[in-house]
């Protein structure tokens, strides 16, 4: 239920000293977000967290987080890409 309803967001920021951060926002705790963070990390072999809502991944992995999501059971109709 909460896969099908999720709007979600991945878009790209540049943090301090250069670095590139991935953010994934618009996931539900009905889909374990937590758990989530957790496996796309160990996908991507990056660092990361989750905190006020967002998925924050170390470097740049929009392309590929898409594709895991789809992975995961979400719609690509649903995910948008800044």
């Amino acid at each position: 239920m909460a896969k099908e309803a999720a709007k979600i967001k991945i878009s790209t920021a540049k943090r301090s000293f250069g670095k590139w951060v991935t953010v994934v926002e618009g996931i539900e705790k009905e889909a374990n977000p937590k758990e989530l963070s957790s496996r796309l990390k160990a996908k991507l072999a990056c660092g990361g967290t989750f905190k006020d809502n967002k998925i924050e991944l170390q470097g740049e992995h929009s392309e590929k987080v898409k594709k895991l999501l789809v992975a995961a059971g979400f719609a690509e109709s649903q995910i948008e890409m800044e």
